[in-house]
Parts: C-alpha cells; sequence; structure tokens
C-alpha cells in the first residue's frame, strides 16, 4: 500500500476545495489542490519550526535560496542567480504584477486555458489576445499562424502556461524555440507560469523553462513557479518569480510595492525542506498520479462521446464532453455528486477539469459516479 492511499478526511478543517459542497453527497474534484499529505520532511520541519514559538517577521535566508538554486539545476540543468528571485504570495498574485509591470495596451495568451490568464491582463486594463489552441498528434499546441494574424503592436506580453493548465501538454525544445521566436520577434516579454513543471507524468515528456533557452529570452521572461502544487502546500503562499533582467525585475519590485509582502515564516520553512529533500517523496507522487491517470484515460477510453488527449503532466485532466449535447457538462455531473471544474471559466464550457490528484479509493468512486451519469443518459 502507498503512503499516498492514506485517506485524510479534510471536512475537519476549513479547506476551500472540501467546503464547496459541504453537506451534500457531492466529492470535489476541482481546484488543484491534491488530497495527499505533504512529503514528511515538510510536516517535520513546520513542527519543529511551530514548536519553537515565536513567529516574528521573518526573511528568507540564505539555505532557501541555496535550496532554490540546486533544485532548479539538479531539475532542469537551469543556473539561476540569488538575485533573480523575487518571493511573492503567489503565482496568481505573479502573474497580476507582470501584466502591470510590463508596459503595452494588450496581452497575448492562449485558451481555454487557467482563467486568471484572463483575469490578470483584464485587472491591468490591458486588452486579451486570446489565440485558441489547436490539436495536433492528439495533444495541444500553439496555433503560430494564429498568433502572427493577430498579434499587434502594442502587445507587449504573452502569457505562457507551461505544462499547459488545463491539458498536461509539456511543451517540447521546439515548440519553444518558435515561440521565442515569435516573442522575440514582436519585442515581447513572456510571463512564463511553470507552477506544475515538477509533476511531470510521461518519461517522453521533460520540462524546460522557456528563459534557459537563450541569453535573449532569460533577459525578456519572467519565470513563475513554486512548491505549491508539487508538494500540496499551496494554503502555505510560498512562490517565486525568476526575473535575470535588472530593469524587469526593478519594474515587477516597484509594481509590487507595499501592497504584495514576501513569503510567511511557515511557507519559508517548507519551500526549503521541500527542496532540499523531496525528491523521493516527489518520485513517487509521480508514480502514483501516473497509475491515477490510467484509470481516468481508461474512463473515458470507455465513453467514446467523452474525449481526453494525450496528457504528460499536472494532476488535472481536460475532459472534452461536447458530444454529450447537454447544456452544461458541469451540471451533468454534479447531478451524479461529483463536483468537477467547470471549463468555462477556462474558456470552453463543453469541457470539464477532473483532478485526479487523490487516494485512488476516492478516484474509483469519482469515475464510477461519472460512468453512471454515462450510463443514465443512454437510457
Amino acid at each position: 500500500m502507498s503512503s499516498f492511499d492514506e485517506i485524510v478526511d479534510r471536512t475537519q478543517t476549513p479547506s476551500e476545495k472540501w467546503d464547496k459542497y459541504k453537506g451534500k453527497d457531492v466529492i470535489p474534484t476541482w481546484v488543484a489542490d491534491m488530497d495527499f499529505k505533504s512529503p514528511p520532511c515538510v510536516i517535520e520541519a513546520l513542527q519543529k519550526r511551530v514548536r519553537e514559538g515565536v513567529f516574528g517577521y521573518t526573511a528568507v535566508d540564505d539555505e532557501t535560496y541555496d535550496a532554490i538554486l540546486a533544485f532548479m539545476k539538479r531539475h532542469y540543468n537551469w543556473e539561476i542567480q540569488k538575485e533573480w528571485l523575487v518571493f511573492t504570495h503567489g503565482v496568481v498574485s505573479s502573474m497580476n504584477i507582470a501584466c502591470m509591470a510590463v508596459e503595452g495596451e494588450s496581452v497575448m495568451t492562449t485558451t481555454p486555458i487557467y482563467p486568471h490568464f484572463i483575469k490578470a491582463p483584464k485587472h491591468a486594463g490591458r486588452e486579451v489576445i486570446a489565440i485558441k489552441m489547436k490539436e495536433e498528434n492528439k495533444r495541444w499546441t500553439f496555433d503560430f499562424e494564429a498568433m502572427e494574424a493577430h498579434i499587434t503592436p502594442t502587445c507587449k506580453l504573452f502569457m505562457l502556461c507551461n505544462p499547459y493548465n488545463p491539458a498536461g501538454t509539456v511543451f517540447t525544445c521546439k515548440e519553444l524555440e518558435q515561440l521565442g521566436a515569435f516573442c522575440l520577434k514582436h519585442n515581447l516579454s513572456i510571463c512564463s507560469d511553470e507552477i506544475h513543471a515538477d509533476l511531470i507524468l510521461n518519461d517522453t515528456a521533460k520540462h524546460i523553462p522557456i528563459a534557459s533557452l537563450s541569453p535573449a529570452l532569460q533577459e525578456c521572461t519572467i519565470t513563475l513557479m513554486a512548491p505549491s502544487k508539487t508538494f500540496n502546500i499551496a494554503g502555505l503562499q510560498a512562490s517565486f518569480a525568476i526575473i535575470p533582467n535588472t530593469s524587469l525585475r526593478k519594474r515587477f519590485k516597484e509594481t509590487m510595492g507595499s501592497m504584495v509582502g514576501g513569503i510567511n515564516l511557515l511557507g519559508i520553512i517548507a519551500m526549503k525542506a521541500a527542496y532540499l529533500e523531496g525528491d523521493a517523496w516527489l518520485a513517487d507522487l509521480r508514480l502514483y498520479l501516473a497509475e491515477n491517470l490510467k484509470l481516468v484515460q481508461a474512463f473515458v477510453a470507455k465513453n467514446p462521446k467523452l474525449k481526453l488527449l494525450n496528457q504528460e503532466a499536472t494532476f488535472l485532466a481536460w475532459i472534452d464532453a461536447s458530444a454529450l449535447h447537454v447544456k452544461s457538462p458541469y451540471d451533468f455531473f454534479l447531478e451524479f455528486g461529483v463536483g468537477l471544474s467547470d471549463g468555462e471559466g477556462f474558456g470552453d464550457k463543453n469541457c470539464v477539469r477532473l483532478n485526479f490528484g487523490t487516494q485512488r479509493t476516492l478516484l474509483k468512486e469519482i469515475l464510477e459516479r461519472m460512468q453512471k451519469a454515462m450510463d443514465n443518459l443512454k437510457i
């Protein structure tokens, strides 16, 4: 039995994921929040720090910086420097800061996509140029022809999600080089959300930070990373931006001002422990998630009216339910006790996103309920 099979009753403590359907016979499988305990090294480090009993203002220490630098080198062969790091509460706030920090009247991104890629530019008063992804070889990729057709002189920022949320594409070196060439040609800065980088589930895929491809791309890229999804510590609000360009980093910090603080002290402790000692746990997690994904793929394969493209990363499955011809696939499955993410907020109301980062017994129950919904449709 895997340690990831251990059931954790999250209804006994406040939980955004589990509180949404409180008191209802609905299994939540929406927000990108796993149901597993964090690594023992993280829990032990937090317990040790809590026992000290003093929780005053705390700065990020050198050991934490070193842990981040070593993790990036170890996993992505990317040598970053301490001064490139800017700590924030989370990737979402960082996306909003980036949209305000980079000048220009519009921002280009792809769709369907995690809703904050659309919300953040709008909050900054920017027009959103949303380019629909295209299906190629049973996976999603960029439509460069459409990007070239819709780019405008006032667009100064491209917002990238890699690995892709939803759909789980891990962009290849060739795809990223082509995207990089497009951005350099049109003088675009890049804000690259790479929060799911550590969760590669396919041995043939490899995460490549786009900023690591060339000095030119390094100078125009804001890379957003965090241990939050990887080690299930999202509630500790610990993330960072990697910004090599001095002037871009300065604008990012000035935009933050005093409105957005750094990481809280327990977030620092958890981040350091995870990056220093969490590799073995992470390797086991990837294997467990890969097996869970197989269950989701088998369920979709049994139901021809559902579609799931090849997935290379993340614990989030993007299921196309357009062939069901129902008003709302989200509502359709909700009636049978499964609380998925509604695809409408991502840009496609005919899809749903399923979080399979949960115990296998619970995932099987989720899929059984979804199968009942599908069987009911056939009656």
